[in-house]
This record gives C-alpha cells, structure tokens and sequence, in this order.
C-alpha cells in the first residue's frame, strides 16, 4: 500500500468503511446490482427492501452507494427525484418505531460493579488468574463508558499511552479520533475521580493488573490469563457486555447494548440538574435534537404530574390548598434574526427555523411578530434574575449550533424591556 492510499483510507472511520463495505456488497453480489448504478435501479432496490430493512438502514446504504459514485466520479443516482420520491413513499407506508438501546441505571450499575468486585476475588481466591483479568478489565470498562459517556468504539479504540491520571482529580483521555470529530482534530476528556463506582480507580487496577504501559485499554484475555495485542473487536461488546449483565442478575438483557451505558449517564445527569448545554458539552453532542434522544426524564409518561392533577374521590377530605408562591418576575424580550444558506442553492432555511421553534424557542413561549418569523417575543421567567444574561447566551449558543447543523448564517439578537441587549 503506497502512503497516499494510506492515508485515504485513514480519512473514512474504520467503522464507515465496515458498514459502507457491506452495503455495497449487499446491492451487488446478494440483490444483484450493478455499479455505477441507475437511478431506476436504486429505486427498484429501495423498493424491494422496504419490507425487510428499517428506514435508517436503507439510509445508510444509499450514502454508500452516493459514497462509491462521488469518490469514482459518477453522477450520484441516490440524489435523483425518483430516488427520493421512493424513499419518501417508504416511510410513509412502512413507518416504525425507532429501537433505542434500554438505559443503564445507577442502581444497576452499581449491582454491576459489585459483582464484578466479588467476582474478582473469587477467581483470586481459587487462582484463577484468567478471570480475575477480565472481572477488573469489565469493570474499567463498564464504569468509564458510564461515568464519560464513551460510545462503544470510542472504549474499545483507548490507547494507554493516551491516558493520563492526575492525582485526586481525575484521569485524562484523548482520542485522535471519534464520530462527532469529523475534522479528525482529536478530542480530549476529562473523567472525575469519585468516592464511589470510580472509573479512574478501576482503570488504574486494570492497568496495573496487566502490566502494560502502550497499546490499547480494553484487549481480550484467554483462558490461561494471556493478553492479546488487539482490542476488543467491535462486535464482541455487546455480547460481553449482555453475557456480564445477565451474571449480575439483570433483567431482560437483550435490551442492552454498548449504548446503554451513554444513555444511562445521559438520563442519570439530566435527573439530577445538568442543564442541556453541560450535558452536550461533556457527551460531545452537536445539536439539541441529538440529546433529546438520549435523555429520559424522571417522568417519562408525565404520570405523576398527571396523578397529582386529578380530583380526590368523593367523600375524601380535599387538603387545603398551600398559599400560591410568588410567581417569578417575567421579562419580555424581543428577538430578531435572520437565516440565510451557505450556498446560493441551500434550503436548510426552513428546516433551521423549524427546529429552532421547537426546540430552543419553545421554552420561551415564543411567538412570531411577523409573517416572515424574523422577529419573536419571547418570555423568560428565571428563577434568579441575575441568570438571565447566562440563559441568554445558551439560547444564542443553541441557535447557532441549529444553524451551522443545516448549513446556515444565524445573525441574532435579543433585547429586553428594560434596553438590556444581547447578540
């Protein structure tokens, strides 16, 4: 391999250059395709998977055929009216439920590391050296993907020179490369020592427990207690992680894949006060919508703010009301913006303004001031009215971040009642 064919092939994620191959091999050798392909034969492919594929999966193979075309120099048929009027077509006649991998509590993940911790002594105690190995790499491995919100690939690719443990503090991660890093600039993390379930102290035993000062983090172990060179491949996580709960004694396992431990962190920092921006900073999610995704609140179907609401029986005494709290003062402020594409053709102007009603402005109780949606009033109700020039600044923050994701200009700006401005 020449070195320019070495670093194209370093400029795609392992991980896309996997699926990407399957999905070409899937149009050519087991439907029967041809490449460079037809418009009609995309669609008729569409067509005949529909049935059988999930609408996210055809998705993902129309972008490694439009992949194939643009880097041999092909016209892209994924791109043509009639492919996208089939794909349309599809998701309104084949609609389903998007599958989300189930949530990693606390509680669960400390029943997790508990048998782990107990696990690590048997083997000891009856000199299995082979077990004890991978009780305490499990254990690294379930408590930092937890507690740093880690993806699976983004464990399994943790090299040990690239950590750094800083006494009392914590432990610093860098990865020269994930998902959310497109420019392949590398990402630095930050995880906390804690005073319980610490990922930083059950990296350290691991590490210490195999002796090794490079390669990567998370490697098998067979059954003599030898260690390979290799990471853990990427399929192997799920079902290691499904074969571990389900010896911890959790419930209904199948459920659970190397996003649950992401998503578990996710839900447990939203319970207890994280703000959406502090969250989406320490994950490394881009946009709002991506976040939501993840988070699940205490009261996911709204049932006990319902209950509460309800009427008592009759023939129950009724408490009396508590006297009404004084409601927070309440500024009205006026924004003014203006969207505008990055290219002349682009059309994510209105997809952008979409996303900033419901996601950003909603909280607000925003409402346009003219046809155009170029003007807003917004109400703000701040707990402590000292915080408003923060809430401004994440609200702007947001609105940005919904523009740049649908290639956008954003010029914004807020003005209170009182003349206090923000841009």
């Amino acid at each position: 391999m020449s070195q320019m064919e070495r670093y194209l092939e370093a400029a795609t994620r392992q991980n896309t250059q996997r699926s990407y191959a399957s999905a070409l091999r899937h149009f050519e050798i087991e439907w029967g395709g041809h490449l460079p392909a037809t418009p009609d034969s995309v669609a008729r492919y569409l067509a005949e998977q529909a049935p059988l594929l999930a609408i996210n999966t055809l998705k993902q193979r129309l972008a490694a055929l439009a992949h194939w075309h643009g880097e041999h120099g092909f016209v892209d048929p994924t791109r043509a009216p009639l492919v996208r009027k089939v794909l349309k077509g599809i998701q309104t006649l084949h609609p389903r439920v998007e599958k989300q991998a189930t949530p990693l509590q606390l509680g669960q993940l400390t029943q997790v590391a508990d048998w782990l911790d107990a696990s690590t002594l048997a083997s000891q105690g009856r000199g299995d050296q082979a077990g004890a190995l991978r009780a305490m790499r499990d254990r690294a491995l379930v408590l930092l993907g937890f507690w740093r919100g880690f993806r699976g690939d983004e464990l399994i690719r943790l090299q040990i020179e690239h950590l750094t443990v800083v006494p009392n503090e914590g432990m610093i991660c860098f990865l020269p490369r994930s998902k959310g890093d497109r420019q392949s600039q590398g990402n630095t993390y930050k995880v906390p020592a804690l005073s319980r379930l610490c990922p930083v102290t059950a990296t350290s035993q691991w590490l210490q427990a195999c002796a090794l000062t490079s390669g990567p983090v998370f490697r098998g172990v067979d059954q003599w207690g030898h260690l390979s060179e290799k990471a853990l491949h990427p399929n192997s996580l799920i079902p290691l992680l499904r074969d571990l709960f389900t010896c911890a004694g959790l419930e209904a396992v199948a459920g659970y894949s190397s996003h649950s431990l992401r998503r578990g962190f996710a839900g447990w920092a939203n319970d207890n006060g994280w703000d959406v921006k502090a969250l989406m900073e320490y994950v490394g999610w881009r946009d709002v919508h991506s976040a939501m995704r993840y988070i699940q609140g205490r009261d996911p179907f709204a049932r006990h703010r319902m209950e509460a609401g309800l009427q008592s029986p009759p023939g129950t005494a009724v408490a009396l009301p508590a006297p009404a709290a004084e409601p927070p003062p309440q500024i009205t402020l006026v924004l003014r913006l203006v969207l505008t594409p990055f290219t002349p053709k682009g059309r994510g102007v209105a997809k952008a303004r979409a996303r900033m009603e419901a996601m950003t402005l909603a909280p607000y109780r925003a409402h346009r001031l003219d046809v155009d949606g170029t003007q807003y009033q917004l109400t703000a109700s701040p707990a402590d009215p000292t915080q408003i020039d923060e809430s401004m600044a994440v609200l702007l923050d947001e609105m940005h971040r919904v523009a740049d994701n649908h290639q956008c200009f954003l010029e914004a700006s807020l003005r209170a009642e009182d003349g206090r401005y923000w841009d």
